[in-house]
């Protein structure tokens, strides 16, 4: 459904990877800990309820779900290790959610079956380097890339 620039179901999984990415940086775990530690079950909660979570602070959505889920504080911290200008999470959120909607279209799984997929891979590692072009690179080079297993 439409209702603005984009479909509802690409704004609340654009909001997901994004929180996605804020508990990230915040408890300095690779994403994929974090998707994996809050599971298929707790995402798709989250996505269900993006548009009441989405008016939220996140600062408080990050603590509780990392007390919910038992995220533990990591040793990844992609934000110090950056020599170039950082992306916001909101930029990275939108580079996930746009992948995770292509890759979506041609396979037609649950998209936190996608979602899971994609976090766990190995593109998701070139992205959160961002000392690498990886993460604003255009989005049908991501999707081709990720379809072929490896940067083209």
């Amino acid at each position: 459904m439409m209702t603005g620039r984009e479909d509802k179901n690409a704004n609340h999984l654009f909001f997901l990877c994004s929180l996605i990415e804020y508990i990230s940086r915040k408890t300095k775990n690779h994403r994929n800990v974090v998707v994996n530690a809050i599971g298929k079950e707790g995402l798709q909660h989250i996505l269900d309820l993006a548009d009441v979570y989405h008016s939220e602070n996140i600062d408080k959505l990050t603590f509780e779900f990392t007390e919910k889920h038992g995220i533990e504080n990591g040793f990844f911290d992609n934000i110090a290790n950056a020599k170039y200008s950082i992306p916001t999470h909101w930029d990275i959120g939108k580079v996930y959610k746009r992948l995770i909607i292509d890759i979506n279209k041609k396979d037609n799984k649950p998209v936190i079956e996608t979602l899971s997929e994609v976090y766990n891979s190995w593109l998701s590692r070139k992205i959160e380097d961002f000392n690498s072009s990886t993460y604003y690179e255009n989005r049908e080079y991501l999707f081709q890339s990720y379809l072929k297993g490896e940067n083209l």
